[in-house]
């Protein structure tokens, strides 16, 4: 087994610290964002649909539309929509393949 020289060792330490703190970071934001999702519940707000704006707020427009495209085409084979998929969704599964 070999062991690690003594600067090796002490950057070895200051990256774990620092990862470290940046986990408890981590914890501290999430509780934080947790809390601000009980706030808008206790103001009568959805919090499951709050939390997927924000998921479709990271996506580009282009990724949103491909993405509905594919939901109407699936959902239409199974039978959850009347109407045939648009072309445009038909477009989006054929780009996805």
């Amino acid at each position: 087994m070999t062991t690690l020289q003594a600067s090796s060792q002490a950057q070895l330490r200051q990256f774990i610290e620092q990862i470290e703190r940046l986990e408890e970071e981590k914890k501290a934001i999430a509780g934080d964002i947790k809390d601000k999702f009980l706030e808008a519940k206790a103001t009568g707000f959805d919090v499951k649909a709050m939390r997927k704006i924000i998921s479709l707020r990271k996506k580009s427009k282009t990724e949103r539309q491909e993405e509905d495209g594919i939901l109407e085409v699936y959902m239409h084979a199974l039978g959850m929509l009347d109407e045939l998929p648009s072309d445009e969704a038909v477009d989006a599964l054929m780009a996805a393949e």
